[in-house]
């Protein structure tokens, strides 16, 4: 199981946090400092806590499928995006992950969910915007 996955970078912001298991903010200081698994991509840490049992390989193998899916959405991903897209960042590890488990294996599947939620998102901007238009309209 995955207990938290973190997104650093390399002057050690943090810029993605999503836990999995309950920790107090003094517990995940703590163990932000006593990271398990992690691998460099550019100039970001993917961090993952995992069980002392499970397999670290499997772990390195979740974050590098992460990565490949944020650089299929973004390009080539970097910390930028994180900062500006954040929420779309968690989306992508909700659809990847839940509750501390792989959720979805397909970048295939987890692509065109993402396409699926930026067209619905689109079409409630649309809605929203026909709609203040009309209100306008009226008030005239």
């Amino acid at each position: 199981m995955i207990h938290f996955v973190l997104l650093i970078s390399r002057q050690g912001k943090v810029r993605l946090t999503k836990w999995y298991s309950p920790y107090t903010q003094k517990e995940r200081t703590k163990v932000i400092q006593e990271l398990i698994v992690y691998k460099r991509y550019a100039s970001l840490y993917f961090c993952m806590c995992i069980n002392q049992d499970d397999n670290e390989l499997e772990t390195l193998e979740i974050i590098h499928h992460y990565v490949e899916i944020l650089d299929c959405y973004f390009g080539s991903v970097c910390e930028l995006h994180l900062i500006f897209n954040f929420p779309k960042a968690y989306y992508i590890l909700d659809e990847l992950l839940i509750a501390g488990e792989l959720q979805e294996s397909s970048k295939k599947t987890i692509a065109s969910l993402i396409v699926a939620q930026d067209s619905l998102v689109e079409a409630a901007k649309e809605q929203a915007s026909s709609i203040s238009n009309m209100i306008a309209q009226a008030t005239k």
